[in-house]
């Protein structure tokens, strides 16, 4: 068993994809490859088969090596409900609620758990491609870290430091970031990856060498900036889709505590969909549908939607024509009120909703977590069954309750799920991925007034198509050779004999 750890000098310096392309790269030369990421903090997670939570980037790092996601994967996921204090994922389960102090203190149990899942790992699959969070020149997080040369250190592993180079100054990032860490990391860190290149190369030439001399180690590879390039990000909210003067307009208003933004990724897509996220103190524009997204702390952003004034927007669009859609927290909020007795989410207490569902919601101890598949039975004259199924997946603490839900949005194993309004306005879903399957994504923007069809993508197999396009970059642009040493692996050719 192998384990490279790919490191960066800031966060999003491209460690999710440099790892997501490898592990694309190395499976489809027949390498058992698994991906892992000791500890991550985002709000953008997925559900594995067996029930447990992880990042929604390692679980496309988990496709990008052809394997089911594994809570294993990912030991220790951290969602932000504050500022200073997350919900800590243990394993794939709640562990329970912690301030930044308490969870600092608590790292060192936290590696015991990561350690296990690294070791039950390296039991199943010749290759772990692992992947740090932030930087490990962090100073201050240092103590007992976890999430880059603690782990590096632990696991006894080889690293290689990508950089970014579109964001500029990446030779004093990685000289920086080298500097930093301690002589036995610098030991251990092997090389470098220079990413999101655009230009002559010839002209970067130069910087290599000097790099390579002043540091003694190699430049392994310098990646270019894909344009286009639109795959499950951990926390980075993408830019707006289509600028068609007939497209559809659509509105997502960015709560502080947004999650699983990726849910819109086949909305930008759309060439149909002009799709727009609106931040704090801008308006929302005249649109044709308001979607109210995911939340991690669904009081706290209903709250921050009155504050800002989008409520009476919201109503204001209403009495123009417009839909509105809810996602999650987001359908919680279309209700009356959301109660939270026990301060799962925060401060405990009653939250008044927009009161456009006739709906109460009450935050339960115990996450449902399940992935689901079912049908929408909402539009009228629309064809029923197969052809507009849809699949996603269940994550919320929530109860939903009232007349609201005896009109529901679909079924699924003979249940009903979701809700929509008598006058059709309104309507919302607790299903995330809801838009991945294209038949079901098409169904709802008509509802919403799209007035052509046949657009909406396969978002899996957009995801797949994503994946090979980073493994071919791999192989075009890095030291293949040099890295097959490293992870002492064979060429694909010999994977054949």
């Amino acid at each position: 068993m192998t384990t490279l750890m790919i490191q960066g000098t800031t966060s999003d310096a491209g460690k999710t994809t440099v790892v997501a392309a490898l592990c694309r790269w190395l499976a489809r030369q027949g390498v058992s490859v698994a991906p892992f990421k000791p500890q991550n903090m985002a709000l953008n997670s997925a559900v594995t088969t067996g029930g447990g939570e992880i990042g929604r980037s390692t679980a496309l790092q988990a496709l990008a090596c052809g394997l089911e996601p594994h809570s294993d994967m990912n030991p220790v996921l951290l969602k932000p409900q504050s500022d200073c204090g997350a919900q800590v994922i243990l394993r794939g389960q709640v562990h329970g609620n912690m301030d930044a102090l308490d969870y600092h203190a608590y790292k060192a149990e936290a590696k015991v758990a990561v350690m296990d899942a690294w070791r039950s790992l390296s039991e199943r699959y010749d290759v772990i491609i692992a992947e740090g969070a932030g930087s490990p020149a962090e100073i201050n997080l240092r103590t007992n870290d976890i999430a880059n040369m603690g782990f590096a250190e632990a696991a006894d592993c080889p690293v290689l430091l990508v950089g970014d180079i579109d964001r500029g100054g990446v030779f004093a990032q990685l000289v920086g970031t080298l500097e930093l860490i301690a002589k036995t990391e610098q030991e251990r860190t092997k090389g470098f990856i220079i990413n999101r290149f655009r230009g002559d190369i010839s002209l970067l030439e130069p910087g290599l060498e000097w790099l390579t001399e002043r540091t003694g180690k190699p430049v392994v590879g310098v990646l270019p900036y894909l344009h286009g390039l639109i795959i499950d990000s951990e926390d980075s909210i993408g830019i707006s889709g289509s600028s068609d003067a007939g497209a559809l307009n659509v509105i997502v208003p960015v709560l502080p505590r947004i999650s699983n933004h990726n849910d819109f990724d086949p909305l930008r897509l759309h060439p149909g969909v002009n799709l727009q996220f609106i931040g704090p103190d801008q308006p929302i524009p005249a649109a044709d549908l308001i979607i109210l997204p995911g939340s991690k702390s669904t009081r706290t952003d209903l709250a921050f939607l009155h504050s800002q004034g989008w409520a009476q927007a919201i109503r204001k669009h209403l009495r123009y024509g417009g839909k509105v859609f809810g996602l999650c927290g987001g359908f919680q909020m279309l209700g009356e009120r959301v109660d939270d007795p026990e301060g799962l989410e925060g401060q405990n207490g009653t939250t008044e909703g927009l009161g456009l569902l006739e709906m109460t919601t009450t935050m339960v101890a115990g996450k449902q977590l399940r992935n689901v598949s079912g049908s929408l039975t909402f539009l009228a004259g629309e064809p029923s069954g197969n052809a507009l199924v849809f699949k996603g997946y269940e994550m919320h603490n929530g109860v939903s309750q009232g007349a609201a839900l005896a009109h529901p949005l679909g079924r699924m194993n003979d249940n009903n799920e979701g809700a929509i309004s008598a006058d059709g306005q309104v309507a919302g879903t607790y299903v995330h991925g809801i838009f991945d399957e294209p038949a079901a994504c098409e169904a709802l923007l008509r509802w919403a007034g799209l007035n052509r069809s046949g657009a909406a993508i396969d978002y899996q197999q957009h995801r797949l198509a994503q994946l090979d396009r980073l493994a071919d970059q791999i192989e075009q642009h890095l030291d293949t050779d040099w890295l097959r040493e490293l992870l002492g692996v064979k060429a694909a050719a010999d994977y054949l004999l």
